[in-house]
């Protein structure tokens, strides 16, 4: 998926991929949520560092929740 289209997707359903995210992922606090307007990739950047995953990881699952 092209970073347009991740962008479109996450800021489209911000608050369910969020919520999903922080009921699965009990180490995120609010402050990795705090993204300004436009920031979607420092966002997943910042997802792979805490979570240890790949970015590929982090966009498949937020398809997934947007699906």
């Amino acid at each position: 998926m092209d970073n347009k289209s991740i962008k479109m997707r996450l800021e489209g359903n911000w608050k369910k991929v969020k919520g999903t995210f922080k009921e699965k992922y009990g180490q995120l606090t609010e402050d990795d949520f705090l993204v300004e307007e436009g920031q979607t990739e420092q966002w997943i950047g910042k997802m792979q560092d805490k979570l240890g995953k790949t970015r590929q990881e982090i966009v498949n699952e937020i398809e997934a929740i947007t699906a």
